[in-house]
């Protein structure tokens, strides 16, 4: 997984309330086997005209936020079914970063398993973002993890973030890599286990 440590880049504001799974991913783009192509599906409904054409009015596909690196969210976005795949399609379509006030639960956690910070930072700080983000002179912003800040129009906002959130994106962890990381500990732990529990042993 690539690491998360200071990246700077286009930020662009999509404040709607209540930002579904649905509405991120739709159901169509559940039926693959494996997670290729999810980047198309991502805002399908809202990207693409019936036609199969792109929404001219729709933010990211507008010449100023096309390369979109972070998106300043409204109040409960991720919200709606489980699906992984929101999280994929967003990644894979270069979304590094969701800030808002407030995320559903476990697109949350799935952002963090999968790479994509997320921040949730005071009304007033997310507004102070939404206007620089939807101004082009002003819409690329930096994100530092390390320092735990966001550089925006020549101001620096702080943000607290979980650390062990902050340490498994600093050094590009997945649950899977982060437990690897004590093998020896597990091996060691099992002979003593088994060792003691000689039943346990088929």
């Amino acid at each position: 997984m690539e690491p998360f440590n200071s990246v700077t880049g286009i930020a662009a504001p999509m404040m709607a309330a209540n930002i579904d799974t649905d509405v991120i991913m739709p159901k169509q783009f559940l039926k693959g086997i494996d997670r290729s192509g999810l980047d198309k599906g991502v805002f399908f409904d809202r990207r693409f005209l019936a036609d199969g054409k792109l929404n001219p009015v729709f933010i990211l596909n507008r010449p100023e936020w096309r390369d979109a690196t972070f998106l300043i969210v409204g109040p409960n976005f991720g919200c709606g079914s489980s699906r992984e795949h929101a999280v994929w399609g967003l990644r894979q379509l270069g979304i590094r970063a969701l800030i808002g006030t407030s995320f559903a639960g476990i697109f949350n956690d799935n952002c963090q398993r999968n790479g994509v910070l997320t921040l949730t930072l005071p009304a007033e700080d997310i507004a102070r973002l939404a206007q620089a983000a939807g101004d082009q002179a002003n819409n690329s912003i930096t994100v530092d993890l390390a320092q735990q800040k966001i550089a925006v129009a020549g101001e620096y906002l702080s943000f607290a973030v979980d650390e062990l959130k902050k340490h498994m994106l600093l050094e590009g962890h997945d649950a899977i890599s982060y437990t690897l990381q004590y093998q020896q500990d597990i091996r060691e732990f099992e002979q003593h286990y088994f060792a003691t529990h000689p039943w346990l042993v088929a």
